[in-house]
């Protein structure tokens, strides 16, 4: 390896892994903007967020790795620029794209990892990342008590306390309501102090100096309908609540494999197989039942053995029959007509249905290899562009990528959209902002590599110049 190639890698490395976890960094505080209702709460601990955080992370890699190679490209070839290495580097005898090789070749690795994470990581890290946040959106609140405020978040208890101790544990002033009795009437149990204890199940009070207030019927509620009223003094009691609806239970990742985002390329092959066979078997059904139905209404000829006389209708039909049957006639019509259009309406939705599934299966499977391409692409478009700008850190070059990647995202999104809806191509989808941007790279390549300014304008204005003589003279001809 040569020495001028050991710098330009060691010049890119170091700023692709710093924008890289910087990048990652900003997109697990958007996620954890987006979850915040469902993890605050809960009393969760906090590995189980450090966990979901590191299965979502895998997901923002499709948007960190393009995003951190085209900053990296830009701020490297801009540095050298603006030190005005790369002018060195021409007048040594090498070119732009043997300055660029070296670093192609980490980006074709980088590619070709990005596709194997893809295919085989990704899919793991869905399944748990879905997996887990099903739990912890089915998770209960945690069992908080507050100061001077009724929880009634345990069933069948409303529990109120005057004021709580700053470790936490210690209660002054405690009231329980107990609804749990099936007559209907509340047991009271009034305290002045208690501690909390909890293990895995339960939740532990000690009451200490209080009253039981306990409110029953009579012995013999038919002879003797009057309610008995117990007041109880204790100077201590253990009150017991069951808590374990409050613990996440972990479910089965089993139920969560066959989703579409959960698949590798064998996988989503074989379950677009199975959707285009249900689909085809379904539409065979209804082209029976309509046959059947047209059969049953000898509409297929020779299908019947009775021979219906023809009678040549010149009026409307309704005047051929009876007054009597004519309402009996038009009500059976209106009652089959409706129940076709119900049943055609449900059978379009469900269609609609499988047929996005489907959809949304081919897009899949072309975006487990759209990564590996936009690495490609964005680096062709950075490496030749902070060559020409000539500018290097996290100014202009910050900027110039967040437009283009802006630009990407934004088109990669909009036709994914419209491939879901059926209206592009579902191949088209995930590679339309890849087939748009190619030429824009292979332009600012161009441009790079003959030491053109991105923007002529003595060029242009040459340009216009000679369409106005040109428009000028044909002008003076027809007069």
């Amino acid at each position: 390896m040569k020495k001028i190639h050991l710098l330009l890698l060691k010049a890119f490395i170091r700023p692709f892994f710093v924008t890289f976890f910087i990048v990652m960094f900003i997109l697990l505080m958007f996620f954890l903007f987006k979850y915040v209702d469902d993890l605050i709460g809960k009393g969760f601990e906090w590995y189980v967020i450090l966990e979901l955080m590191y299965y979502a992370s895998a997901a923002n890699v499709s948007m960190a790795l393009p995003l951190s190679i085209l900053l990296s490209s830009i701020m490297t070839f801009g540095t050298l620029g603006e030190n005005y290495e790369l002018v060195a580097i021409k007048s040594a005898g090498v070119s732009l794209q043997k300055a660029m090789m070296p670093l192609l070749v980490l980006i074709v690795f980088i590619a070709i990892g990005s596709f194997l994470f893809s295919d085989v990581m990704l899919p793991k890290a869905n399944l748990k990342f879905g997996s887990l946040l099903w739990d912890i959106r089915n998770k209960k609140l945690s069992f908080l008590i507050k100061e001077g405020v009724f929880n009634n978040s345990i069933p069948g208890y409303s529990i109120r306390v005057d004021k709580k101790g700053d470790d936490g544990v210690t209660l002054e002033g405690v009231m329980i309501y107990d609804h749990t009795s099936n007559n209907g009437i509340a047991k009271i149990i009034i305290a002045k102090e208690g501690k909390m204890a909890k293990d895995e199940k339960n939740l532990l009070l000690k009451l200490k100096n209080g009253v039981r207030y306990e409110e029953s019927s009579g012995e013999n509620a038919s002879y003797n309908p009057r309610q008995q009223f117990t007041r109880m003094r204790f100077k201590e009691t253990d009150q017991k609540f069951d808590i374990s609806s409050f613990e996440m239970n972990r479910t089965d990742e089993q139920g969560f494999r066959n989703n579409t985002q959960m698949l590798n390329l064998k996988g989503l092959v074989k379950k677009q197989d199975s959707l285009t066979k249900e689909l085809d078997s379904i539409n065979k059904f209804a082209g029976m039942t309509v046959s059947s139905y047209f059969k049953q209404n000898n509409y297929v000829k020779g299908y019947s053995k009775v021979k219906v006389a023809e009678r040549k209708v010149t009026g409307p039909v309704l005047g051929l029959l009876p007054v009597g049957d004519k309402l009996r006639s038009i009500q059976s019509a209106l009652d089959q007509a409706n129940s076709v259009k119900q049943t055609v309406s449900a059978r379009l939705i469900d269609h609609g249905d499988r047929i996005r599934n489907i959809i949304k299966v081919e897009i899949e499977y072309q975006k487990k290899f759209t990564l590996a391409a936009s690495c490609l692409l964005l680096f062709f478009i950075g490496a030749p562009l902070g060559a020409i700008i000539r500018k290097g850190g996290l100014g202009l070059p910050v900027v110039m990528a967040i437009v283009f990647f802006l630009i990407y995202h934004i088109i990669a999104t909009v036709a994914e959209k419209s491939a879901i809806t059926g209206s592009l191509a579902p191949f088209f989808g995930p590679w339309l902002a890849i087939i748009i941007l190619s030429p824009v790279g292979a332009f600012l390549t161009y441009k790079a590599t003959v030491d053109s300014a991105l923007f002529d304008v003595n060029a242009l204005k040459q340009i216009v110049v000679s369409l106005f003589k040109k428009k000028k003279k044909s002008l003076e001809k027809k007069a």
